[in-house]
């Protein structure tokens, strides 16, 4: 009989890999979304240049910097607007509070609608209801108008510019909340925390909130260009702050010499078009990149 070979236990060529997380499988999609990058690229680059623009062009947004309606040149690049003030400074400086109102005003918009939203589809009853007929009540109102009323109320001030638009623009959010908790707390994940003896709290910060945020992410990114639409609005109306130069502003205040100066106007009409159509990629993206239902098309 022949000698049988001894079993020699197989070398593992290749070591086990963790499994990647959530976060990195969703930027993994997000890169093969070329909208979405396309979209953050775009964005970066409007924030580079609002940052860093002011070190390479010092130029005082408010100063008057050479005659009025002066086409492009040399001198002013994008020309000069209807007193005399260079409107590519104007740009650069006023990048930096379009953006920080859109991206402020977006906060106060989710923190309003996320808190009403999930009480409302996490208790139920009463509760619920009362909830309901306030979103309602906010959601029938015209947004602009409101924001208008707040702003002649209290003042044209940037900082009350943006929380009128924070505060006008909670209740799709409110809505989308709403569904997802309610949609959520009967599942039985939902269940077995409660059954463990989790309180109301943390069931809603903890175990129901980090599973509703796909949507809330999207409908931040979508309120931030919102808001980006509503400060150019009310400056176009006359309702913008003149202390704080923006894009909004600059629109608002030459609107009148459109076809004296089109430079005056265009540009900035153009800056607030590139980064509202930005923020969309992205919100775009990250939609693609956290829907399971996209992702298992991919």
């Amino acid at each position: 009989m022949e000698a049988s070979t001894p079993l020699v236990p197989a070398k593992a060529t290749d070591p086990i890999r963790p499994a990647a997380s959530p976060g990195h499988i969703a930027l993994r999609q997000f890169l093969k979304s070329p909208s979405g990058v396309g979209g953050a690229c775009l964005l970066m680059l409007i924030i580079v240049a609002t940052l860093i623009g002011p070190l390479l062009y010092p130029v005082d947004p408010l100063d008057i910097a050479g005659a009025p309606f002066a086409p492009p040149d040399a001198d002013a690049w994008l020309g000069t607007d209807y007193l005399g003030r260079d409107v590519l400074a104007g740009l650069i400086h006023g990048g930096r509070a379009t953006l920080t109102v859109g991206a402020v005003a977006a906060l106060i918009t989710i923190a309003i609608g996320v808190l009403v939203g999930a009480l409302g589809g996490f208790f139920g009853g009463t509760i619920d209801a009362a909830l309901v007929k306030i979103t309602e009540f906010f959601q029938i109102l015209p947004p602009l108008l409101f924001a208008m009323v707040l702003v002649t109320l209290f003042g044209a001030k940037l900082s009350i510019i943006t929380v009128a638009i924070g505060v006008v623009s909670w209740s799709s959010v409110a809505r989308l909340t709403r569904a997802e908790f309610m949609r959520l707390r009967d599942l039985d994940f939902v269940k077995a925390s409660r059954a463990a003896g989790a309180g109301s709290l943390h069931l809603m910060l903890r175990v129901l909130l980090p599973n509703a945020l796909p949507a809330v992410i999207v409908s931040a990114t979508l309120a931030i260009g919102t808001a980006i639409l509503f400060e150019g609005a009310l400056s176009f109306l006359g309702l913008g702050d003149p202390n704080i130069m923006s894009w909004g502003l600059m629109l608002g205040q030459n609107r009148n010499y459109m076809l004296d100066a089109w430079w005056a106007v265009t540009f900035p009409g153009a800056a607030i078009f590139l980064a509202v159509l930005a923020i969309s990629l992205v919100g775009d993206g990250i939609n693609d990149a956290i829907n399971p239902r996209l992702r298992r098309r991919t």
